[in-house]
């Protein structure tokens, strides 16, 4: 146990995880700060932003608890695929634990209450709370004078006056804040996680319908090129440029269907594990030759690599047009 740090936080590299650092560094405390690894979201906001505000800072990858979470999140989802609430008890449930072992004194965050529709209504904070299993220890500097004390604060750890009562969407009172901290380079609020875009969330919605044993490293695959969906619901992505198809190269393991057009340069192809892709290799064959550069109406060959074994499948060079409602 490390008996110097009585407060662990999260920081997620935005103006207001920062803001709760520097309010609570100011009543002297000793701060460790944590940010995390997802396939959604990473950790160099988190890791710039404790640098920055002089606050050590390490980064925990919970890409497998996370996704799984993700698959039956216990409070649903917000606009998109984006699971606010339990992604929020998740990771300070993370924090806890490291709380417990470090022998600190409580966690902290950068909510403000009403920012958020979702996730930062009086309610939702209840629930995150809960459902971390570390009810009464979450502080939230920037609006804990409009919340119950929490145990640091009762038994005089933090003071409770020195904390602040911002509430609302108006970001005004930060931006105060941050000149008064010499904060003068921060980013935007939202838009680090990719759960949040509706392109990436239909991607990943099927990803799930195909294959409800899906790996953070299908999530991976997902990221890069253009996606369809096939006739038996498997998922295959298909390069749009050399970043996408080296990407994709690089990330083929031996469960993927891997295709590339033989005859003419073209992009590469990967059909995402999924219990049954062999169903879908004509079509996804189809799909590389026709985003390569063979003439149209032309037969032509497409390599083929699966759990060792290859091949050749001749398809026809197809207009794009043809696979538009594959396209997600």
């Amino acid at each position: 146990m490390n008996p110097r740090i009585q407060g662990i936080g999260l920081l997620s590299g935005g103006l207001d995880s920062t803001l709760a650092v520097k309010v609570l560094q100011e009543q002297g405390l000793e701060l460790l700060a944590i940010t995390f690894v997802t396939p959604f979201f990473g950790p160099e906001a988190g890791l710039e932003a404790g640098a920055k505000a002089g606050v050590p800072t390490i980064s925990v990858d919970i890409s497998q608890r996370h996704l799984d979470m993700l698959k039956h999140p216990r409070y649903g989802y917000g606009s998109q695929m984006n699971p606010c609430i339990d992604c929020h008890a998740l990771m300070l449930n993370e924090a806890g634990r490291l709380m417990e072992k470090e022998g600190a004194g409580f966690l902290f965050t950068g909510e403000v209450l009403g920012q958020r529709p979702m996730s930062q209504r009086r309610d939702s904070l209840r629930s995150v709370e809960k459902l971390s299993g570390y009810p009464g220890y979450i502080l939230r500097p920037l609006c804990a004078k409009l919340l119950p004390p929490t145990r640091a604060e009762e038994t005089g750890l933090v003071n409770r006056e020195k904390l602040l009562d911002i509430q609302g969407r108006s970001r005004k009172r930060q931006a105060e804040l941050a000149r008064r901290f010499g904060i003068t380079d921060y980013p935007q609020p939202g838009g680090g996680c990719m759960l949040t875009k509706e392109g990436f969330s239909s991607r990943l919605r099927s990803l799930l319908s195909a294959n409800a044993d899906a790996t953070a490293g299908d999530v991976e695959i997902i990221k890069w090129g253009r996606a369809f969906r096939l006739p038996a619901r498997n998922i295959c992505m298909v390069g749009r440029n050399l970043a996408d198809n080296t990407k994709l190269d690089q990330l083929a393991r031996e469960d993927d269907i891997h295709l590339r057009s033989y005859d003419y340069p073209g992009p590469t192809g990967l059909i995402v594990a999924s219990p049954s892709p062999m169903e879908d290799i004509d079509t996804a064959a189809g799909l590389v030759a026709s985003y390569g550069d063979g003439p149209r109406n032309t037969p032509i060959r497409v390599h083929w690599r699966h759990k060792g074994n290859t091949g050749y499948i001749t398809v026809e060079v197809k207009a794009r047009d043809s696979y538009k409602e594959m396209l997600l």
